[in-house]
């Protein structure tokens, strides 16, 4: 397959997301910044862009020798993909090797995200990690998003297809319109961006957690048969956690390997580790979203 065209500067508008202003003059008990929010089909801010910008804000008050390895947030209303977001950082503690804090985003004053991130000077210690699957095809032989979404006329596809930062490539038929494929709790994407990344490790990190959203509810939809187009479903991540276990580049092919433990509640588990494409495991994630059907609601 050949690489379908993004918009002209993808990995420029990520770049720019992820450069927050310091409102150093409006500091009190906490760190505040100001990031932009990117335009969506449907107003509402894209869950992966608040975590990246989040760990960004937190990023900036710790030396520069500690990267984040650890991350939990709480996804608490809606962002407005119109506005700005303002972000908080409380700093918890910091240790000889680590650093924690908190960080709040608002929008009109009310808390949109509530994220606790740990940070860590390099250190050497015990090593082993899980192995990649074997037998996952090649990112350049699978179809883009482009390739799969680009000719149908809605803002929504056009939007997937052609201004995300990353290219997505499914190795199981996608799930954006049909649900072709075995009924299993298991989803695998290759990702990357289109362009190339500035060498900054915490850059790369944040990057990663905005991508990280994409598609780790995916295995709870091709469980049950289900597309992004299924009519009157209700999606909405509640939490994400991530630990990044050694050093990554997001613009170079990274799998994505999925699966859900567990789906009840109108709740779902998804549950993710990344490797890059010589077989290092580079990240895991965990995330519990929503996902509602009419026809189980019961009674209104």
């Amino acid at each position: 397959m050949t690489p379908s065209a993004p918009s002209p500067d993808s990995t420029g508008l990520l770049l720019t997301l992820l450069d927050l202003d310091d409102l150093g003059g409006a500091r009190t008990d906490k760190d505040v910044f100001v990031g932009p929010s990117e335009r969506q089909p449907r107003h509402r801010v894209f869950g992966g862009q608040v975590l990246a910008q989040s760990l960004v804000a937190a990023g900036r008050t710790v030396p520069e020798d500690r990267h984040v390895h650890s991350m939990h947030a709480y996804f608490l209303r809606p962002g407005d993909a119109e506005t700005s977001i303002t972000f908080g950082v409380e700093r918890l503690r910091d240790g000889r090797s680590f650093s924690a804090r908190q960080v709040h985003a608002y929008q009109d004053g009310q808390p949109i995200l509530s994220m606790i991130a740990s940070f860590q000077a390099d250190s050497e210690g015990l090593d082993h990690q899980s192995e990649m699957p074997e037998g996952i095809p090649d990112p350049e032989t699978l179809p883009s998003t482009a390739d799969l979404l680009g000719s149908i006329d809605h803002p929504v596809a056009q939007y997937w297809a052609f201004d995300r930062p990353f290219d997505v490539r499914h190795v199981d038929p996608a799930v954006y319109v049909s649900a072709a494929g075995d009924r299993v709790a298991r989803n695998a994407v290759w990702m990357k961006t289109f362009g190339e990344m500035p060498d900054d490790e915490d850059l790369h990190r944040a990057a990663l957690a905005y991508a990280s959203d994409y598609t780790l509810l995916e295995p709870i939809l091709r469980r049950h048969g289900l597309t992004w187009i299924t009519p009157g479903m209700s999606v909405a991540s509640l939490d994400h956690a991530m630990w990044w276990h050694r050093p990554v580049r997001v613009d170079d092919w990274l799998l994505y390997v999925q699966e859900s433990p567990s789906a009840q509640g109108a709740r779902g588990l998804g549950v993710g580790r990344i490797f890059d494409r010589r077989g290092i495991h580079v990240a895991s994630v965990g995330q519990e979203g929503m996902v509602r059907l009419p026809y189980l609601d019961g009674p209104s």
